[in-house]
This record gives structure tokens, sequence and C-alpha cells, in this order.
């Protein structure tokens, strides 16, 4: 039954988190908001709330390492996994006047918890300030636009309101419930194979909840919309440090191992200066690069088993 609990969880995080961003976009576009902050608190936040809901549940339930993992993990995941994918569907074109204040942001936010982690103990202080930072960063991007993209054409939005309400209820239940089955399922395969609860964390877990994630970046790739894409990306990786563990330390507290300080904070680190790199100073991300991305998750699961 933990199999079936794993898989379960994992479509209900797909299909839950693809009917929240679609929804909330279709309320998003009814109330004229700015197509910058539909991409930045509806889209960021939409395909987020799998790793909101795990990362809150496991850390209620005891299982600290899960709720670290799973943010870690993904952000790993978005940039080598899922990046990766997308350039291997469509070389990702490198744009937009906002770029360089996003990256930027996404990887002060990975840096900033390199002093967090090092504490051993992640309270509700630790949390404010986190969202604290995610709240200026919100305030910066509106008073700064550039020439965002309007990233909620990645996915087409109902054609009322009641629909977009709708997709919205419907999709946080779907979303409850996997994330349920998603960490009740990991945990006991876990402990039953005497694999670390980190390691799911990181690595099974963390993908699920990239799933909607992964589905909007390849969605946009297959209609050449590089700059949802990545967008996507970069967006969800501020919202999972700043938001989403942020707001899971204020909840409850996290103890922090060591390995999350050694080894995988540092690989998360490596990976957002690599990603930044590669658009700020490269007109494309092309297949072979995806190529190189994917070998390079591949080796980080190999060795995070260690």
């Amino acid at each position: 039954m933990d199999y079936v609990y794993l898989v379960a969880g994992l479509i209900g995080l797909f299909f839950g988190g693809e009917a929240l961003v679609r929804g909330s976009v279709g309320i998003a576009r009814r109330l004229a908001i700015p197509p910058l902050l539909i991409g930045l608190t509806v889209v960021g936040f939409g395909t987020s709330t799998p790793e909101l809901l795990v990362s809150v549940d496991a850390a209620w339930r005891g299982v600290p390492d899960i709720a670290l993992g799973n943010i870690i993990g993904s952000n790993i995941a978005n940039i080598l996994l899922i990046v990766g994918l997308t350039a291997l569907v469509w070389p990702i074109t490198v744009m937009g006047a906002t770029l360089r204040r996003d990256t930027l942001v996404m990887v002060a936010a990975a840096v900033v918890l390199v002093p967090i982690f090092a504490l051993g103990f992640m309270g509700w202080l630790s949390g404010i300030i986190l969202v604290a930072g995610l709240v200026g960063y919100l305030i910066w991007a509106y008073r700064t636009p550039g020439e965002a993209a309007a990233e909620d054409d990645a996915l087409p939005a109902p054609s009322s309101t009641l629909n977009s309400v709708l997709w919205v209820i419907g999709g946080l239940v779907v979303l409850m419930v996997g994330a349920r089955f998603l960490v009740d399922g990991s945990v006991n395969i876990a402990r039953g194979f005497g694999v670390s609860e980190a390691f799911i964390g990181l690595t099974i877990v963390a993908v699920g909840t990239s799933l909607p994630e992964l589905a909007t970046s390849l969605i946009a790739a297959f209609r050449r919309q590089s700059e949802i894409a990545i967008g996507n990306i970069v967006g969800s990786n501020i919202f999972n440090v700043l938001g989403i563990l942020g707001i899971t330390a204020m909840i409850t507290p996290i103890p922090v191992a060591d390995r999350f300080l050694n080894f995988d904070l540092p690989v998360m680190i490596a990976v957002s200066l690599v990603l930044t790199a590669l658009l700020l100073t490269r007109p494309q991300i092309g297949r072979w690069m995806g190529v190189a991305l994917l070998a390079g998750y591949l080796a980080y699961v190999l060795a995070a088993q260690g």
C-alpha cells in the first residue's frame, strides 16, 4: 500500500497543482491583475503549493528531513532536471529586462540559508526573516516590472469566474490529499528499506512536488515560450526558499541535519549560480546544455545516497 500511496500522491500533486494554477490565473485575469504579478504570485505560488503542503505536513508530523529535503531537492531538480528537460524539448532563448534582478534574488535566497542552517535549527524568527525577504522582493518587482513576460499564457484560464473558483477549490483539495499520501508512502518506504528520510525528501518527494513546475515549463517549451519556462523556474525557486520554507518555519520549528549544510545546500547554491551564469552570459541554453544539466542531476542523486 505504501507504493500505492506514493503513486497516488504524485498523481494528486500533478493534477492538483495544475488545477490550482489554472483557476488562479483565471481569477487573476478577471480581476485585471498585471501579468507580472500573475507570474510572480499566482503561477509562482500556485506551482509551489505542493512544496508548502508537503513541507508543513512533514514538519508537523516529526519528519523534518523530508520537510527540508523537499525544498532543497525541489530547487535542485527545478534547475538540473526541469531546465534540462525543457532545453531538450526546445532550446531556451534567454531574454527579459528583469532577469538579472530575479536571478540575483534567487541566488541571494539560497546563500542566506547558510547562516540559518549553521544554527542547526530553524525557528519562527528565521521564518519571519525569509518571508520578509519575499515581501521585499515582491514590492521591488512590482515597482520595477521591466518587460516581464505574461506567464499566464502558459496555462489556459477557465471561461468564467465560477469555473476558476471551482478549479482553485478542487486543486487545493487534491493537493492536500496528494501531499498526505506522498509523505505517508515516502516515509514508510524509506524506513522499510533503510534509506534515509533526507534522501527520500531530496529526490522522490522533491521531484513529486515539482511536477507542476515541470508541467508548466514543458507546456511553455512546446509553445516556444522560453520566458515562461525560465520565469517559472526562477520564480518558484525564490518562493520555495523565502515563502515555503519561511512559512513552514513560522508554523513549526525545524531541526536542520548536518548533511543539508555540508552537502545539499552547497549543491543548491552551486546550481543556482550555474543557471544564473547561463542566463546572463549565453544567448541560448541549447540541447547539449540540457543533456549536461540532466547528467548533473543524475550525479547529484547518486552522490546524495552516500
